[in-house]
């Protein structure tokens, strides 16, 4: 059996929903497995709020490249994802610095027009009203969508 077959029968198996009309949204370290998963799964969409480019960069601010010992190398995998692909990031983070947030952004070739959030840290960016409004667009109109898709509502 194909394997990126096999990763689509476990997601669907373990969720009751095929991939592709499932969207994932991973946040800060969660946007981590997030990725992993676009880029073995077809999936609907992607949405990474806040995202690391890998764990070394964060730890070692700098770091160019990616080390056999980063266990969270989203910087070499978001170029596999194929679903529409949101990046959201506040400009004044201070625990993963914006670099990263525009780098997985540049590096993924299904990026959709990002939300880069003025003055916004690390924990506040849903705070802003620009957040709301840009998942909201996002989910509406950019997700893949497919036939037997009755609406999503944030």
């Amino acid at each position: 059996m194909d394997e990126n077959i096999g990763r689509r029968v476990k997601v669907e198996i373990v969720s009751g929903v095929p991939a592709e009309r499932i969207i994932l949204y991973g946040q800060s370290i969660g946007t981590v497995p997030s990725v992993d998963l676009a880029s073995r799964v077809d999936v609907a969409a992607l949405i990474l709020h806040s995202p690391l480019m890998s764990g070394m960069r964060v730890a070692f601010p700098g770091t160019q490249r990616t080390w056999c010992c980063d266990a969270f190398p989203s910087i070499e995998k978001v170029p596999r994802v194929k679903c529409p692909t949101l990046v959201i990031h506040g400009t004044d983070d201070e625990v993963i610095d914006f670099s990263h947030g525009v780098s997985i952004y540049e590096r993924c070739p299904a990026s959709v027009e990002p939300l880069w959030v003025s003055g916004a840290g690390h924990n506040d960016v849903e705070l802003h009203a620009a957040y709301l409004e840009r998942l909201r667009n996002f989910i509406d109109s950019e997700a893949r969508r497919t036939k037997d898709d009755i609406g999503v509502r944030v």
